[in-house]
């Protein structure tokens, strides 16, 4: 890293702290460098996908298939899985941030070529922010992208792009910009909408091709052998597979059952009963199968119950709080879960930003100025936990007396118990629909419905398609929704789309909550400005102590691990697990194939697909 000018040059770029590699590093430590190429995976997806209907993954309408961004885009930078706040030069051989902070240039590599052949060149990455913060994209891109003020062309490899305030994270949100082509969706000499480009396949850059398709069924994807960046520093070892297929399946028992009669050779688990009682089997007992336990460094995910606040019932907090009360996790955890849970807490699970106690002098320092703006509790109060039943925990309390607690509660908040139902002074009924993409989810609604209604509340579970599901989220069309959130080791922009006032009311954006809160904002302003590790400490453990007040979801559970099992035919991985990681990337881009070798690197043709 030296002094340029006015900027700062590097081949990386990192938001606190050192850069561990040093330039003209070799590879990542994680990594076989010599790793062959070759080879077949079939996978599903983690998540709730039950369908895929386009190739564009940046648009609001339809489901992408899985994997797109990652197996075709490039990005400017490049970040490893053991530093969560450093990123490396990929498309960018070189960075240079503004001595004021307030802008970043980025010299693209001469050897980088979209699949069609071309250059990639400072127009397309100027393109793919125009396009990507335009009305046609998904809203989320406008509000990650919202500190950018433009991107500006000022060779045909330089682009700089100028930040409206001075932040240590924004050269971090640009370097990850995916890129693509400006010919891509050009006809005729003119564009087509954005959002009108559905089935236009991708021209961009990155390790993988788009092969056969099945919409909404399978999709392959291909390794390009001529990958422009096979054999950079960044890329070393890494997408070993030749073919890489992702099915899709829109039942989960169907799921596992085809996993274990070799359709396909990795899953994830997330439902302990089925790990506990559903993978076993001779394939497993003969070693064909595998299952493990895999530890991980990572933040915890956040999961829970989140409530609509948009829907009048939930506005007053009290009601809220009442019905967490009568959600009974320890219950859960033995009857259900094997005890392989532990509570969620807050909204930074198992992470340094977890709020405790009473807050502290940094803390206050960052929350008197909103005094006016929050309840007095979240002075006077230690930060609100989760309710525990379980008698051998320090609560002491039963359900019950969590259940008088919730009544009380919902009293005050003008809710009493008459005809049948419990009813406010207007004499409508408080019920809840519970909506969710699968049946695992019932098994947990069902008891806790039982405790709700005991409370004069009527309670409905839906179970419906998850396109469906998307797009009553898009539209905020639900009461209370089962929603997941990866947990991040240096959470930043992003939280400002999940919980900022300026999202609450653009469709198909990540604030499910449709929370407003001013404190809630200057406290995000805080986070997304920090300079300093502390910084973002004590402003991220502000914000979660105001969020936990406001009683806005039913907490969940998470797990230390992640629950995994492959076929022991298939793959081939190193001995060192890195520290920071998701179980599916680190399948697709580090392993590699037992059947693979040096002979079958540049031929994906003749691999067969499952």
């Amino acid at each position: 890293m030296g002094l340029l000018g006015n900027a700062w040059a590097m081949h990386a770029y990192a938001q606190f702290g050192d850069i561990r590699y040093p330039a003209g590093f070799d590879h990542f430590s994680y990594v076989n460098p010599n790793a062959p190429k070759g080879g077949s995976v079939v996978l599903v997806p983690p998540t709730r996908q039950s369908n895929f209907d386009k190739y564009n993954p940046f648009t609001l309408k339809g489901s992408a298939p899985p994997a797109l961004l990652n197996m075709v885009f490039d990005t400017l930078l490049v970040g490893n899985l053991d530093e969560p706040t450093t990123a490396y030069g990929l498309l960018a051989s070189d960075i240079q941030v503004a001595a004021n902070r307030l802008s970043v240039v980025f010299e693209l590599n001469p050897l980088a070529r979209f699949h069609n052949g071309d250059p990639v060149l400072a127009i397309d990455v100027r393109h793919s922010f125009e396009r990507l913060t335009s009305k046609q994209a998904a809203p989320q891109f406008r509000t990650y992208f919202g500190e950018v003020k433009a991107a500006t062309v000022l060779g045909p490899r330089s682009v700089r792009f100028d930040f409206a305030r001075p932040s240590p994270e924004l050269p971090l949100i640009v370097g990850g910009l995916p890129v693509f082509s400006h010919k891509w969706g050009l006809q005729g000499g003119s564009y087509k909408a954005f959002d009108q480009m559905v089935t236009d396949e991708p021209i961009a850059s990155g390790p993988y091709r788009i092969g056969p398709v099945q919409f909404g069924k399978d999709i392959t994807y291909v390794r390009d052998p001529a990958y422009w960046a096979k054999d950079l520093n960044v890329r070393k070892g890494l997408f070993n597979f030749d073919r890489i297929t992702y099915k899709i399946y829109k039942d989960s028992t169907a799921q596992l059952e085809a996993f274990k009669a070799g359709e396909f050779d990795y899953m994830q688990s997330f439902v302990s009963r089925e790990w506990a009682r559903a993978y076993t089997g001779r394939a497993f007992e003969r070693g064909e199968l595998v299952k493990a336990e895999l530890p991980h460094g990572n933040a915890g995910d956040f999961q829970g119950f989140l409530f609509n606040l948009r829907r009048d019932k939930f506005k007053d907090v009290r009601v809220r709080q009442a019905i967490a009360l009568a959600m009974d996790f320890e219950w859960l955890n033995r009857q259900l879960f094997y005890n392989a849970y532990s509570r969620v807490r807050g909204f930074f699970v198992a992470s340094d930003f977890e709020a405790k106690g009473l807050p502290g002098p940094e803390e206050l320092a960052l929350l008197e100025p909103l005094r006016s703006r929050l309840p007095a509790s979240v002075f006077s109060q230690a930060v609100p936990q989760p309710p525990q039943t379980d008698l051998a925990t320090d609560s002491g309390h039963t359900l019950r007396d969590h259940l008088r607690q919730a009544r009380a509660l919902l009293q005050e908040a003008g809710w009493t118990y008459r005809e049948g139902a419990l009813r406010n002074a207007q004499g409508e009924a408080l019920s809840i629909e519970f909506l969710d993409n699968g049946s695992s989810m019932g098994r947990v609604v069902t008891p806790f419905a039982k405790n709700l209604e005991k409370l004069g509340i009527q309670v409905r579970y839906k179970v419906i398609d998850f396109a469906l599901l998307q797009k009553r989220m898009d539209v905020f069309d639900f009461d209370i929704i089962s929603n997941r959130s990866v947990g991040s080791e240096a959470p930043g922009t992003e939280l400002q789309e999940r919980f900022g006032s300026k999202s609450a009311d653009i469709e198909g954006s990540g604030n499910v909550l449709g929370l407003k809160d001013p404190a809630v904002d200057a406290l995000l302003d805080k986070a997304v400005g920090a300079t300093t590790r502390p910084e973002l400490v004590n402003s991220l453990r502000a914000l979660d102590r105001v969020l936990r007040h406001g009683h806005y979801v039913v907490p969940h559970w998470y797990g230390a691990v992640h629950r995994v099992a492959w076929r022991a035919a298939v793959f081939e991985r190193p001995t060192q697990v890195p520290r920071f990681y998701q179980p599916e990337n680190w399948v697709t881009t580090v392993w590699w194939s037992k059947t693979a070798g040096p002979t079958l690197a540049e031929k994906p043709q003749a691999q067969k697909g499952r």
